[in-house]
């Protein structure tokens, strides 16, 4: 079930970033999975060359890539070469900022307005998924950030809001690189599946105001916990760079 599990998100529910119309597009297309699902280290250099031979193209349709990835802020340049970003505390807390704001937005907009109802073909299907990892909880692992990140955007999804979804979606992928280590025991995985179920249920059943508030505890109540989190997570990126 892991390794069927542990996948990239499903493209039909959230935005993709770009179509991949060229050699470039594709090439940039890999690397942007890659980087986003951690297979580079904090400190790998991206070096042209080998990410050629990797792809099996000449280093012509990198470079295009490379710009392009710089652009999307997903890399940096150092040194001569280009790293994979990784957000430092203070980004970090922009990025959980605006993420807790765009998460809660969601349901707020259906307590503030009774015409706007969450899709409970969305809900209902999403809730399939986790009673499923609920009876056969996955092995802890950083790819699950994967999984969670559907949630959230699935849970968006319903609310009928599609800029609000992208946006979700952008800034969850500029920290993951961040988040994915905080899956790493056995513990924080069964209690995400289980805070994730009790949320959309209630969402699910109308009850809002307690499907916000669950929501809210969920993503970072206190700001303090979550940068500990993040501090605790950065920790554990550095401790297995290049292990993944």
């Amino acid at each position: 079930m892991d390794a069927e599990l542990y996948t990239q998100l499903d493209t039909a529910s959230v935005p993709e970033a770009r179509p991949a119309c060229s050699l470039g597009g594709t090439v940039y297309a890999r690397l942007r999975d890659a980087l986003l699902n951690g297979e580079f280290g904090a400190r790998e250099s991206l070096a042209e060359l080998r990410l050629a031979a990797r792809f099996g193209v000449s280093r012509t349709p990198v470079r295009e890539a490379l710009a392009r990835l710089h652009t999307d802020g997903l890399i940096e340049r150092e040194d001569g070469g280009f790293f994979a970003t990784v957000p430092n505390l203070a980004q970090l807390k922009d990025f959980y900022e605006l993420r807790v704001t765009l998460e809660l937005r969601g349901v707020a907009r259906a307590i503030e307005d009774s015409s706007v109802r969450h899709d409970p073909a969305v809900l209902t299907a999403e809730l399939e998924r986790w009673y499923a990892m609920r009876e056969r909880p996955p092995a802890p692992d950083p790819r699950f950030v994967v999984q969670d990140e559907r949630f959230h955007a699935e849970l968006s999804r319903a609310s009928g809001n599609p800029a609000l979804t992208e946006a979700l979606v952008t800034v969850s992928e500029r920290i993951r690189r961040v988040r994915m280590y905080d899956f790493l025991t056995r513990d924080r995985v069964q209690t995400t599946i289980t805070e994730h179920i009790e949320i959309m249920e209630l969402v699910r059943d109308g009850r809002l105001d307690e499907g916000y508030r669950a929501l809210h505890a969920h993503v970072g109540d206190s700001m303090a916990v979550v940068m500990e989190r993040a501090q605790r997570a950065m920790t554990q990126m550095a401790l297995h760079a290049g292990r993944i």
